[in-house]
């Protein structure tokens, strides 16, 4: 029986879920990873997560299914045998259209065993692989944590179609989430804005990949951009447009070409959905290169001031492990916190999140 007494109270509940335990941080081939984030209250709206896929996914299992489905695909389907996959089910379908020629059962199947194939292929670089994920909700406490804990579980849901159908993470999976924050057309969230109330669940992410000599490929909906802190000139790099690639918050932007952008809200149509291009890339060039990931209560990501701040505070941490550094670039955060405080500005303290990879 339950003892009610051990039930987390919710602020509990959503704080403990928002923060990754430390024996999942990937574990990568010269590579340091460490992140941390400070609520501005009990809970916050801020997540990160490290996506390790070893040790969340069966990577072993899911290569030996696409090969075994590579070779199941190749082969027709006995006369009087029950469907076996559904490669099966769509010949069977083929055979009873107008039309229907012998010779596109097999060109069909031979498709779709390829497509097996290069799904254990890209299944294999997830050894090699570590995500990384973080969230940023507007405003902070418990709606706000409810707001990123939504967005959480959408992308693990997500991420397990994602594997089973591409052995990798897509495009699709983003837009997929961005349109679970947009605002739909219905009466229920119309009632609400003409009540005022505030419906529209906004937040800012940031998903990256790390892969081993440095290489981060990601998708940014409206966070603060990356820094990039060179070993060799000790300082922040200069970042090139292709590498700070930016869409609106989540939710805020509806491609113009999906087929349910009548059914939701958008500030403005953006004229496709994402395509690979649209990804940014980031390559940690030398030793002890940092990669520097964070929400807006660390940095907004404009103010040149905090910046060269920032920047003080890495020269001064750099050569340090990453938890290290992380944990420098929040003790400075704390600190310009309790400036606020002291001239009144109680109201500007936000969550604060900080992630570092450090090439070592």
């Amino acid at each position: 029986m339950t003892n009610i007494n051990s039930v987390p109270e919710i602020d509990e509940y959503l704080r403990e879920r928002l923060m990754p335990a430390e024996g999942v941080i990937p574990q990568l081939p010269g590579i340091d990873i460490f992140g941390n984030s400070i609520p501005a209250g009990p809970v916050g709206g801020d997540l990160f997560e490290y996506i390790n896929f070893q040790q969340r996914f069966d990577v072993d299992s899911r290569i030996q299914l696409a090969r075994r489905l590579s070779n199941e695909f190749l082969t027709p389907l006995p006369r009087g045998a029950q469907v076996r996959n559904p490669v099966d089910d769509h010949v069977h379908w083929l055979q009873e259209t107008p039309g229907y020629k012998p010779e596109m059962e097999p060109e069909y199947r031979f498709a779709k065993s390829s497509e097996q194939a290069r799904i254990a292929e890209d299944l294999g670089d997830l050894y090699s692989t570590a995500g990384i994920l973080i969230v940023d909700a507007q405003g902070h406490g418990t709606i706000s944590a409810k707001i990123a804990s939504t967005v959480h579980s959408t992308f693990h849901a997500l991420m397990l179609s994602e594997l089973c159908r591409y052995g990798k993470t897509t495009p699709e999976l983003f837009e997929n989430i961005n349109l679970r924050l947009a605002l739909s057309v219905t009466a229920r969230h119309e009632l609400a804005m003409n009540r005022g109330v505030g419906a529209r669940e906004i937040a800012t992410m940031l998903y990256g990949e790390v892969r081993p000599g440095g290489h981060f490929r990601f998708v940014n909906f409206g966070h603060p951009p990356p820094l990039v802190f060179s070993a060799a000139h000790r300082k922040f790099v200069k970042l090139g447009e292709s590498q700070m690639l930016q869409f609106l918050a989540l939710g805020l932007q509806i491609p113009e070409d999906h087929p349910d952008r009548k059914k939701y809200y958008s500030m403005s149509f953006r004229q496709r959905e994402i395509n690979p291009s649209d990804l940014g890339e980031i390559t940690l060039m030398g030793r002890g290169d940092v990669l520097v990931l964070y929400s807006d209560g660390v940095f907004d990501g404009s103010d040149e001031l905090v910046r060269g701040q920032l920047e003080a505070v890495m020269l001064e941490n750099y050569q340090k492990p990453a938890r290290e550094v992380c944990n420098a670039l929040l003790s400075f955060a704390v600190e310009q916190d309790d400036k606020l405080r002291r001239t009144g500005e109680d109201d500007l303290i936000d969550d604060k999140t900080a992630l570092i990879v450090k090439r070592n």
